[in-house]
């Protein structure tokens, strides 16, 4: 779609303005000697590899050694301020100058977190956060649209998680303190906040090095408990912290290893031009082939397209754990309660998730959570607005907003099914044969549907789609028309 002159001018002169101050921007870039600059762009010729993509997996991996010295400083401000500069020493690393972003909206939104009241806070800082990131998103698809180049957009969407959090986390404290009634303050009371954290605290939080990159994006809370050596008071003695790295780290080896040979194996986008040329999976001789074969060959790319995923989840969280802060304390009894503060997703539950509740929670659990608190539960349990946010979080290019919109109605078929079908055949064995029919229903709809957040592009997703005969979108609305006006199984104490 073309834009119109006058518009065009606008945002070009828009994007020059903000251009001018390039020369600035890169005066703040000192962190990263040139030097480093210089060998990885010689190891990135040697190898193969574009410059971002092994600057990112490069300071993925460097997280690790980071995490070992963040673990023996002492607590307090010393780790709130080593997270803060490590963390923008990732992104100078990862992204040059566009590390300007965080710098910029981190300060903003801390200036307004200390002058502006918390009721007007819980909605000023949620826009401001969104709108900053919707232009990135808006910039990137303007002048490279369909490209998969790195840039400054993926780190602001987890900065975006933690900005609109905190907002909440301070006003929520705010009601609790001064005894207003609100339920959504109350079941996350946990995560409140009393005062506004001091400067370095915030900016360790907003710049963490383990979760900068990929995430996790968890709460201020969790940051600081682990800064401050709280989540480890409680127990009887401290608990080792070996193979809760070890593990998320060897699983994110072997995903990255499962992406590069898999995704090459049976790629969705075109291997030579993925931004402008013909998807593979809808080549005029890939269309020629039968429909089963079309479908389980674009089943198998979505699935290592997932490693990639994958890898970049297990290995923030294996990096998180080094310093203890996937760790989630103990209970009342002084028992472990586990690390799941780091964990962004259990890859196996999603790949054989029975239904959408357990697939949902499975993948980016962090994201998850934010959208429950502070979205689902602040809208009365509006599925809408919540997957219509989602959407925006990640961005505008209308393959996302057909798959984010076509799952509230998926949701809504599954609810049905469990009320009207599942008591009637389940026998609560997870792996019985309606259990097994679950997972098989669950991940076929969801591969047919997930399809177009891969190719973004709505002739793309529209096309893919419709030469898959749009079997989920008709078997859907079959579904929920036949099962409308069957009557609800009666309860055995009826």
């Amino acid at each position: 779609m073309e834009l119109p002159d006058g518009v065009v001018t606008f945002i070009e002169s828009a994007i020059a303005h903000i251009y001018s101050y390039g020369p600035l921007a890169e005066q703040t870039v000192v962190l990263v000697p040139s030097f480093v600059d210089v060998q990885v762009e010689a190891l990135s010729e040697a190898i193969g590899f574009d410059k971002e993509t092994l600057s990112y997996t490069l300071g993925m991996f460097l997280c690790y050694p980071l995490g070992l010295i963040m673990l023996m400083l002492p607590y307090g401000k010393m780790k709130h301020a080593f997270s803060f500069i490590l963390g923008a020493f990732l992104l100078q690393f990862t992204i040059g100058t566009q590390w300007i972003h965080h710098v910029i909206s981190s300060l903003v939104v801390y200036v307004m977190l200390l002058t502006l009241p918390p009721k007007f806070n819980k909605l000023a800082i949620p826009v401001f956060s969104m709108l900053y990131m919707t232009l990135g998103h808006l910039h990137r698809q303007y002048i490279n649209y369909l490209g998969w180049d790195l840039d400054f957009t993926g780190t602001q969407m987890v900065l975006t998680m933690k900005l609109y959090s905190l907002a909440y986390n301070i006003y929520d404290g705010h009601l609790i303190a001064t005894g207003k009634e609100d339920r959504a303050a109350k079941k996350c009371a946990a995560l409140s906040l009393e005062k506004v954290p001091g400067i370095i605290e915030y900016l360790g939080y907003t710049f963490n090095f383990s979760t900068i990159l990929a995430g996790p994006g968890f709460e201020y809370k969790v940051y600081a408990s682990a800064c401050d050596g709280t989540n480890l008071l409680g127990g009887t003695k401290k608990p080792s912290n070996v193979w809760p790295t070890l593990k998320p780290f060897l699983a994110s080896i072997i995903c990255m290893g499962m992406f590069v040979v898999g995704n090459g194996m049976y790629p969705l986008l075109d291997p030579t031009d993925p931004q402008k040329g013909t998807p593979a999976i809808l080549t005029e001789e890939f269309l020629a082939k039968p429909w089963v074969h079309r479908y389980l060959y674009t089943w198998v790319a979505l699935f290592f397209i997932r490693m990639k995923y994958y890898f970049a989840w297990k290995n923030a969280e294996g990096a998180c754990n080094v310093w203890y802060a996937g760790f989630e304390g103990y209970d009342d009894n002084g028992k472990e309660k586990g690390w799941e503060n780091s964990n962004n997703v259990d890859a196996i539950a999603f790949e054989t998730a029975s239904n959408l509740k357990t697939l949902s929670g499975a993948w980016n659990k962090k994201t998850a959570n934010w959208l429950g608190r502070y979205v689902y539960i602040r809208t009365n349990g509006s599925l809408f607005a919540t997957y219509s946010l989602s959407a925006f979080w990640h961005g505008f290019y209308p393959g996302y907003y057909f798959f984010f919109l076509t799952v509230p109605f998926l949701t809504v078929c599954e609810r049905l099914g469990r009320k009207k079908v599942t008591p009637r055949f389940s026998n609560g064995k997870e792996w019985g044969l309606y259990g097994i029919a679950c997972k098989l229903v669950t991940s076929f709809i969801v591969n047919y549907s997930v399809t177009s957040f891969q190719l973004l592009a709505m002739n793309w997703s529209l096309a893919v789609w419709k030469n898959h005969y749009f079997v989920g979108h008709i078997s859907c609305i079959a579904f929920y028309m036949v099962l409308s006006n069957i009557p609800s199984p009666k309860n055995k104490s009826e």
